[in-house]
């Protein structure tokens, strides 16, 4: 781990105990993906629960309600991003407590080879916190938003990330 990316972590009070789930959709099997994410969000210092691929909808509530995760991760590769993220995320901020939980979706969110600025307000609309669509570094726009949340609430307060 960088000096850097521990610095940063060891700022974030309590994030050894934070844990971040880690999913796909139910449409989506792809899992290299997944096992990327989980490894980054741990070089942040975090905790992940991976749900692995094929997530269906009911499970990844009632996990994420039992966990109380500090932030979701939803990837898609398949190109069932938006219309698999916009049900998800419903689902995800009908359930109580998870209304204010930082959700984020990254990927392939559409089948058309380029990701649209509609779709993506869209998905932020819906209730996703960031959008990172396929064209992103991944690693950069996922530690930038995580460094955000590690900085606390003003930080994040009125902040919607579309990358």
């Amino acid at each position: 781990m960088s000096k850097a990316v521990k610095a940063a972590g060891d700022q974030a009070p309590g994030r050894a105990e934070r844990t971040v789930v880690v999913t796909s959709m139910a449409s989506d099997s792809h899992t290299w993906n997944l096992v990327f994410l989980q490894l980054l969000i741990e070089e942040l210092g975090y905790r992940v629960v991976n749900l692995g691929p094929c997530v269906p909808d009911d499970l990844l509530v009632s996990e994420c309600r039992a966990l109380d995760p500090a932030m979701v991760v939803v990837s898609s590769v398949n190109g069932h991003g938006y219309q698999d993220g916009i049900r998800v995320i419903r689902r995800l901020r009908a359930a109580g407590p998870l209304a204010a939980t930082p959700v984020v979706i990254g990927g392939k969110l559409g089948v058309t080879g380029h990701e649209d600025t509609a779709r993506i307000g869209e998905l932020m609309a819906a209730g996703f916190d960031a959008v990172f669509d396929d064209g992103a570094d991944p690693a950069a726009a996922l530690s930038g938003f995580v460094r955000t949340l590690q900085a606390g609430p003003p930080a994040l307060a009125g902040r919607a990330w579309a990358v």
